[in-house]
């Protein structure tokens, strides 16, 4: 007597998104996360600046860095306390554009925010078409909250490295500690990898 045995595929069986990293889930919200309170920058006080080992400054103006070539970009982030968002639509300029007149030996950048917050970002990390100084989010300014007027974008990395209220990138010989990294987080940041605490 044949006993029939039936498997069958259920629909609510997962599939994990191949766009979430190990230990991500996406979100539809875009939650607010910072280590201190959002600091007030107006316009006619905000700059950009890239200092080098040696002592040479760029900076631009906001005006200038408006005027600097523009691109849309579509990324997914990342965050280390396991939420991602997928498909956000920014604009801003890339780093390659700000670095056009940058010739350094440094093989590592500490981003600076208003407000006093720090994160470390190897070059190879910023440069390539992989981050940008983004102003612009879902067609709309940069919200204060999510770190306007402008903040640091390095989408393949776990957002804490994205930098809110960027004020500049100082070139380091060494990969110097920032804030989250001096408190237990990894140096690096690769969600693919979950390098999420040292």
């Amino acid at each position: 007597m044949h006993h029939g045995y039936y498997f069958f595929r259920f629909p609510w069986t997962a599939v994990r998104d191949p766009a979430l990293p190990p230990g991500q889930h996406e979100t539809q919200d875009f939650p607010v996360l910072t280590a201190g309170p959002a600091p007030l920058i107006p316009i006619d006080e905000w700059e950009f600046f890239i200092t080098t080992e040696n002592g040479l400054r760029l900076s631009w103006s906001w005006d200038e860095f408006l005027a600097s070539p523009q691109e849309e970009i579509t990324k997914d982030i990342h965050c280390v306390t396991s939420w991602s968002k997928l498909g956000m639509v920014w604009r801003g300029v890339s780093l390659d554009t700000l670095f056009e007149n940058v010739e350094t030996p440094s093989d590592f950048a500490t981003a600076h925010s208003f407000g006093g917050y720090t994160t470390n970002v190897p070059l190879w990390d910023l440069l390539g078409g992989k981050a940008w100084v983004a102003w612009e989010f879902d067609g709309e300014p940069l919200e204060r909250a999510h770190g306007g007027p402008a903040r640091l974008l390095v989408p393949h990395l776990y957002f804490w490295k994205s930098a809110k209220w960027i004020h500049g990138l100082e070139l380091t010989g060494e990969d110097v500690p920032g804030f989250w990294e001096s408190n237990g987080y990894h140096l690096h940041g690769n969600p693919w990898r979950e390098e999420r605490y040292a």
